[in-house]
């Protein structure tokens, strides 16, 4: 079962700022994710009490870093990575924290390596999208440090 323990275990986002409940599938191109952490109090991304609706690009970021970490298997850590772009992000609702469904976060990697890749991704709730784009990201930014310099 890959529930939020499992997924903690391999992400960087820990305590409430893991905000995946479970993987519901995953292929070498794709997963799926569900959660309902729009719906706690203490969701780390409240506002003023609401949870925006760009807040769904940092669940689409933790869907793309948990498919990332099953396509490398325990071949390496944990890795801190970052997201370099965010393009034709459509929103179709103001607040995630309106839905009382559980959230589903489908992310499909259009391209990439072990070091960038690029997905599609939509947030959607009860059958309604929510929001929907693509996100580009730098899985390991360590990788792209620059060297330290000898002497």
């Amino acid at each position: 079962m890959m529930d939020r323990d499992w997924i903690a275990a391999r992400i960087p986002h820990q305590g409430s700022m893991c905000l995946l409940d479970s993987v519901e599938c995953w292929s070498e191109d794709e997963i799926v994710c569900q959660t309902r952490s729009h719906l706690l109090p203490d969701n780390p991304l409240r506002a003023a009490g609401r949870l925006g609706v760009a807040n769904a690009i940092e669940y689409a970021a933790q869907a793309m870093a948990v498919h990332a970490a099953l396509l490398a298997g325990d071949a390496r850590p944990v890795a801190a990575g970052y997201l370099t772009s965010v393009r034709e992000a459509h929103w179709h609702c103001q607040s995630l924290d309106e839905m009382d469904a559980p959230l589903s976060i489908r992310a499909e990697r259009l391209s990439g390596n072990d070091i960038t890749a690029m997905y599609r991704f939509e947030v959607s709730a009860a059958g309604s999208l929510l929001v929907s784009g693509r996100l580009g990201v730098v899985l390991n930014a360590a990788a792209l440090a620059p060297a330290s310099p000898s002497f």
